[in-house]
């Protein structure tokens, strides 16, 4: 696609405006850092079309405090823009279980798509991120031919962005962008720890 221009344009009697106007579906997945960084940078861009943004973050406890949800928060109230709403779904990295604290994750993940899908029905945001979501369809909390139907049905012009390792082939094969990162070299690889500016 050099200089941005696409290499075949369909036969669909659609203009470009109507083309351009289209909803995305688009899926950052990978093993690399970088997939829910790059999910936010485009809620940016949304946020200042003017568009409605909601984020549900599954897997990420509410404690754990991320750079991006303080600055698109300020963002939305900040009277400029649009509106941001945030939702954390589960105690977060279900991977790391504490005896004696452990949340059922799996009906606190069917809780979160089942807003998602009543949100997607009455068309309440405009842009969507669905940071990590991969997950909770790769342990089968969330049936993947529901979610294939839901958001290949979804109504209006609602774009929507899945991010988090080992998308579902059903959801590859559905969205119109996907982006694999993957890792070339990382600090872990030296022994580093994430670090805040950095990670979060």
């Amino acid at each position: 696609m050099p200089q941005g221009r696409p290499e075949h344009v369909p036969d669909d009697g659609l203009t470009t405006r109507a083309r351009r106007r289209q909803p995305v579906l688009a899926v950052h997945t990978g093993p690399g850092k970088g997939k829910s960084t790059a999910a936010f940078g485009m809620a940016l861009r949304a946020w200042s079309a003017g568009w409605p943004v909601v984020v549900y973050q599954f897997v990420k406890s509410p404690k754990w405090k991320v750079g991006e949800e303080a600055a698109l928060r300020t963002l939305g109230e900040s009277g400029r823009g649009a509106p941001v709403t945030w939702h954390k779904m589960g105690e977060g990295w279900s991977w790391i279980q504490r005896p004696g604290t452990e949340r059922d994750h799996a009906a606190e993940a069917a809780e979160g798509w089942a807003q998602i899908r009543r949100d997607l029905a009455v068309e309440a945001y405009r842009f969507y991120v669905l940071d990590e979501f991969t997950y909770p369809i790769k342990w089968g909390w969330i049936d993947v031919a529901e979610v294939v139907s839901v958001l290949r049905d979804r109504p209006g012009s609602q774009h929507v962005v899945v991010t988090g390792r080992d998308a579902a082939p059903e959801l590859i094969d559905l969205a119109d962008l996907v982006t694999e990162m993957t890792k070339v070299k990382h600090p872990m690889d030296a022994g580093r720890k994430g670090q805040q500016g950095i990670e979060w």
